[in-house]
């Protein structure tokens, strides 16, 4: 009995697992490729679902506003608290559905990167709510829509407690505490635990990118470089304690574009992630990434680029497939925008909500003398850009697409 019970377990396990240690149904990495469940490389196509979860404000056309919590602040003045709690709401029900995802997916895509902000799994108020399971509710819900598509999901950490890059994408204080401070450290870790713990057996979850552009260069790099790697070993160790399947992208210093910090590979399912913006189009630019691949063999990819001419889009992706190297462009959708998969129009008097973000609100005095003098007119315009931004008032960027290599299908 004993015997029989042992090589059920060994059956059972031979089932799970294959020959290069890759759970069933889950990606993997073999050498240089990540290898899909089918046990075929994987080369990533696809895009980033930018501004959604953690909002820009440069998507917004908004210049010195470019926080999340800026944006919050300024509009809130405008508007008032409820209004913008209802706002929010609406903006994450209307900016990504169903039919975003289904529409990528028919472009010939295979898989999405999607930006998320710590605050949606606290009780930190965030985008009008403090509801420590409003990321599982919005992630599950996207994840599920992908999982229709068969649409495989990278998430991605764009902020990170205290700060992991010093600028406004991290929604922080303007420093990368997080590298100074054991107790983001930790939280950091706990999170990214609690998301693992919860995702562990998601097939269609790709892996976790566990910190978007970490430190910017503004700051004095070689006290802050030393801190990386092992900040991506403290969150690594946590979430192997709940998910030893899903792959872990860990991005370079300074925007993701430094990999002198990285030594070895320290766990056995690691991509290295790089970011290129408005670079020249040439091998030198992506050599170092293909240098440490090679030097470790291990898979590298490019978690965002874009946001250029469709000519430099086309040229640089052909580079980097000659090369073997994945890609996620940045952004799918933006306001007034031929730089992305889709554009939509600003809606009339937004440009007096531009103009309002400008204003000098430093103190309250300044607050008074800058409010509008019609603010039902700046709501309906906040209101109209929540209408221009569903997918069936959006426009494809036919130009853009098909400098990745896509196709634009029918609405």
């Amino acid at each position: 009995m004993m015997k029989r019970g042992f090589f059920t377990v060994l059956a059972a396990l031979a089932i799970s697992v294959n020959v290069f240690g890759q759970a069933k149904g889950f990606y993997d990495t073999r050498g240089k490729e990540i290898i899909g469940p089918d046990k075929k490389p994987f080369l990533i196509k696809g895009t980033n679902l930018g501004n959604w979860l953690v909002p820009e404000g440069y998507m917004f056309k908004f210049k010195s506003v470019n926080s999340q919590r800026m944006i919050n602040e300024a509009l809130t003045q405008i508007v008032g608290p409820e209004e913008m709690k209802v706002f929010w709401r609406k903006f994450q029900e209307n900016y990504i559905t169903e039919a975003d995802i289904h529409f990528l997916k028919q472009s010939g895509i295979n898989s999405l990167r999607i930006p998320f902000h710590y605050k949606l799994f606290t009780n930190e108020d965030y985008m009008g709510q403090n509801n420590a399971n409003r990321g599982f509710e919005l992630l599950d819900r996207v994840i599920g829509w992908c999982k229709k598509e068969n649409l495989p999901v990278i998430l991605d950490m764009h902020c990170a407690p205290g700060g992991q890059t010093g600028d406004n994408i991290d929604d922080g204080d303007g420093y990368p505490f997080l590298f100074k401070s054991a107790a983001s450290r930790k939280l950091t870790a706990q999170l990214w635990r609690k998301i693992a713990d919860h995702y562990k057996n998601e097939t269609i979850v790709l892996g976790y990118d566990l910190l978007n552009e970490p430190i910017a260069h503004f700051f004095d790099v070689n006290d802050l470089n030393p801190h990386l790697e092992p900040t991506y070993k403290e969150i690594t160790a946590a979430i192997r304690t709940v998910d030893k399947n899903h792959i872990l992208f860990i991005g370079g210093a300074q925007w993701d574009s430094n990999f002198k910090v990285f030594g070895a590979p320290f766990d056995s399912r690691l991509v290295y992630t790089f970011h290129k913006y408005w670079t020249d189009v040439k091998q030198d630019v992506i050599q170092e990434y293909i240098d440490y691949r090679n030097k470790y063999n291990v898979p590298i990819y490019v978690g965002e680029t874009g946001e250029n001419k469709d000519e430099w889009v086309r040229d640089f992706r052909i580079l980097c497939e000659k090369n073997n190297i994945g890609w996620h462009y940045w952004p799918y959708k933006k306001l007034d925008n031929t730089s992305g998969f889709m554009s939509f129009n600003l809606p009339a008097n937004y440009e007096k909500i531009i103009e309002y973000t400008e204003k000098k609100r430093t103190s309250f005095d300044d607050i008074r003398k800058a409010a509008p003098a019609n603010r039902a007119e700046l709501k309906k315009a906040l209101d109209d850009f929540l209408e221009n931004c569903r997918f069936i008032n959006c426009v494809p960027q036919k130009g853009y697409i098909e400098a990745l290599g896509l196709k634009v299908p029918a609405k």
